[in-house]
């Protein structure tokens, strides 16, 4: 299973766990992630208040 692609030809960089593309591969090598980190976060809360509805 595929975590994450960098393509660097194309800039890209997909992450197939939240299926976010973004075409920014320069700036997050070099370290600003924020947008790539806030999407995951968003992704594992949206998960965990599923996995809290599932217990009612």
């Amino acid at each position: 299973e595929r975590i994450r692609t960098y393509n660097y030809p194309q800039g890209r960089i997909t992450d197939h766990r939240i299926n976010l593309t973004l075409y920014k591969i320069d700036a997050i090598t070099e370290g600003d992630m924020d947008e790539l980190i806030n999407a995951l976060a968003t992704e594992h809360q949206a998960d965990l208040l599923a996995t809290l509805g599932e217990d009612n």
